[in-house]
């Protein structure tokens, strides 16, 4: 009989779609093993004396998978395919890759991964991929080699030649809040597989800084109140290059529809036949405060919570914002693109019934090496503003949930 060492073992794909798979145990190695097999459409049998609250909502909540909440006993496995021995004891789980042995169904052996006929390989998906790794019987080995294929590929380190295949599309990626670490996975590795990029100024340039050479970067910034590109020339530049067989990222900060015009974009390549992706991000309305120690909601303190866009001053005859509405809640106000206007949101606020002493914090290059904050009142917000020589971008949060993380 093989000794079943895991330095000799054979990697190799299992359909396990529609086949018979018995998993005993009901702890946190069935917890992690179930959802891929259920994925995959094996039809799972679980043996266990008690189960996780997370393997029994598996249970309620997804099909092809049964539970008995019993001893395992000889003829459990029958008509199996696959086996997983994951109980807490070692006689039981010897005795099922006994049993396995004896019925030629391989079987995985939690505890002692050797003297199972199976190993559980680190691994992950990817694109269409299914990666597993496998370093003799050295788990935590093959869990940061798998961890490091992952990242490289995700990163655009590791060439994916399926790249190819995105020619002639746009994906439009939210950059996140500014720490180019909370770009979205896949909004870099999207970002890595690109020929041309169309960024704003609030997309994060560390992204920018890790492109191949050969990108091209084009500055899109629509800086407010300053020089500015059309979104008719963004737009236009987009297809352009994707007609010409490039792939192109439209890279913004926060999220893509989030006060960025994105879907405006969208439009434009969906009128033009050009394949658009769009990949949202991490909105700085959320992230930024969260990353400053305030919440936008918490328990027994606000129900709802309203982000606004500052751009346009409450009197503007183009606004669409119900000032007095806002001024008539009691939740927490996320106010965007502000700076320049706060007097006169501070003003129609107080007007409409806020609170003189309603906490604000101001969060200046929120998320970056930068960041800045100021607390203060809406009664004193303009002033403190102004005094502390705070400019765009800022997020500005009035709200009682502004008092927090002080």
């Amino acid at each position: 009989m093989p000794d079943g060492r895991t330095d000799d073992a054979y990697l190799v794909g299992l359909r396990l779609s529609g086949r018979r798979v018995v998993v005993v145990g009901g702890g946190t190695v069935a917890q992690r093993r179930l959802p891929l097999l259920l994925a995959n459409g094996a039809e799972v049998h679980v043996v266990a004396r008690a189960a996780t609250p997370a393997v029994e909502a598996l249970r309620d909540q997804r099909p092809g998978i049964t539970l008995e909440l019993r001893d395992y006993r000889d003829g459990d496995l029958d008509g199996a395919w696959y086996a997983i021995a994951a109980t807490d004891d070692p006689d039981v789980n010897a005795a099922i890759v006994a049993e396995a042995e004896r019925n030629r169904i391989f079987c995985v052996r939690a505890d002692v991964a050797r003297d199972g006929t199976a190993v559980t390989p680190a691994s992950f998906e990817y694109d269409g991929l299914s990666v597993g790794v496998l370093a003799g019987g050295d788990h935590r080995r093959s869990a940061a080699i798998r961890s490091a294929i992952n990242e490289g590929l995700q990163s655009g380190v590791l060439a994916d030649s399926r790249s190819d295949a995105l020619r002639g599309q746009v994906a439009l990626v939210g950059g996140g809040p500014g720490d180019p670490e909370l770009i979205t996975v896949r909004g870099r590795r999207l970002l890595a597989q690109a020929d041309v990029v169309v960024a704003d100024r609030l997309a994060p340039p560390e992204l920018l800084a890790e492109l191949s050479p050969h990108v091209e970067v084009i500055d899109a910034a629509k800086i407010p109140y300053g020089r500015a590109m059309a979104q008719e020339a963004i737009n236009a530049v987009l297809v352009e290059r994707a007609r010409a067989g490039k792939f192109v990222v439209r890279l913004k900060g926060g999220d893509p529809f989030v006060y960025a015009r994105g879907y405006e974009e969208v439009v434009a390549c969906a009128e033009a036949g050009v394949p658009v992706t769009v990949v949202p991000g991490v909105t700085s309305a959320i992230a930024v405060p969260a990353l400053a120690g305030v919440p936008v909601t918490h328990r027994a303190v606000n129900h709802e919570f309203v982000v606004v866009s500052g751009h346009l001053a409450p009197e503007h005859p183009e606004s669409l914002v119900n000032w007095d509405a806002l001024a008539a809640l009691s939740g927490t106000l996320v106010l965007l693109m502000a700076v320049e206007r706060i007097e006169l949101f501070a003003a129609v606020l107080l007007a409409g019934g806020r609170p003189a002493d309603t906490p604000v914090i101001v969060v200046q290059h929120g998320t970056t090496a930068a960041q800045r904050t100021l607390r203060s009142t809406l009664a004193t917000a303009a002033e403190d503003i102004r005094a502390e020589g705070i400019r765009p971008p800022a997020i500005i949060v009035i709200g009682p949930v502004a008092a927090f993380g002080g």
